[in-house]
């Protein structure tokens, strides 16, 4: 198995590539509407906006995510249990810091760890994975979550769902914008058009795309290596077996599916699930349980 500093150091790679290829696609589409449009600040606009973007999404990306997905914190009092779980796991993996722990008001059963490091990190859980899942499966998903937030997977997600949600936003402005190119200028016009319409077209397919960087392998070693912290692999196992068998989607952002421990669309019907079947960041969850019961510690 790939070990944490491997992990860590791919991931901190990941991230630098992401916001890279970021500010390469922002400057290279401000380029080009520079030179349709006839208008030098377009481009140095795009350098700015592609600059600030990548901040913004390092800087408060966590609590971007935590917004979207409707995430409250709370407090040791309000939920003592698991936050002792989440004191004694991250004491085990090493965190230099507890994590914060936020609530989602859902009855769907699911679970995801997001933040900028170990030092600031989150755990995110449903209301419904607290209500259904015993002691041990908890903490199960909870390891898995902390496993993440050591290995620095927290940080490449965050940055991926910021950068490919402001892609699909991009792609909406450009299109809108292409109806009011130059009138004067036909082809020019044509050209902008084309390309706003594709840009909106491909954008949740190439955004898709992006979160797929981070690689189904990450759901794989933060089951083993969650395991390794509870020492009991059962209790994960059994846990994905009661959320894969629960068949209650939760209402969240498609931006943000791949942060969960399982697919928060895996129930929905249409495109969306097509997509989602077809570039899913989120191995089987079968194939998961199957090596999690076949481990032995």
């Amino acid at each position: 198995m790939q070990t944490a500093y491997k992990a860590v150091a791919i991931n901190n790679t990941k991230t630098i590539m992401l916001m890279t290829l970021f500010l390469g696609f922002v400057f290279g589409i401000g380029y080009l509407f520079a030179y349709l449009l006839e208008n030098d600040a377009i481009f140095i606009g795009s350098i700015i906006f592609g600059v600030i973007v990548n901040i913004l999404g390092l800087f408060i990306g966590d609590k971007i995510i935590l917004t979207l997905n409707g995430a409250k914190e709370v407090n040791k009092q309000d939920l003592p249990e698991i936050y002792r779980m989440v004191e004694n796991l991250a004491i085990t993996a090493g965190l230099p810091q507890t994590p914060k722990v936020y609530l989602i008001q859902s009855s769907a059963l699911n679970a995801f760890a997001t933040g900028k490091s170990p030092k600031n990190s989150v755990v995110a859980l449903t209301t419904g994975i607290i209500e259904k899942l015993n002691k041990e499966e908890l903490e199960g998903v909870i390891a898995h979550e902390i496993s993440h937030i050591k290995n620095y997977d927290i940080r490449v997600m965050m940055i991926a769902t910021i950068l490919a949600g402001i892609i699909a936003i991009m792609a909406d402005i450009f299109l809108r914008l292409s109806f009011f190119g130059n009138k004067d200028r036909e082809k020019g016009n044509a050209i902008f058009f084309v390309i706003g319409f594709m840009l909106s077209f491909l954008a949740p397919l190439f955004a898709q795309l992006i979160t797929l960087a981070i690689s189904r392998k990450r759901e794989f070693m933060a089951d083993a290596s969650g395991a390794l912290l509870t020492r009991n692999p059962d209790g994960l196992a059994s846990a994905l077996e009661k959320i894969s068998g629960a068949n209650i989607p939760l209402n969240v952002s498609p931006a943000t599916a791949h942060l969960f421990i399982v697919n928060p669309f895996k129930d929905k019907k249409g495109f969306i699930n097509w997509l989602g079947n077809i570039f899913s960041s989120h191995p089987p969850i079968e194939e998961r349980i199957k090596i999690l019961r076949s481990m032995i510690i």
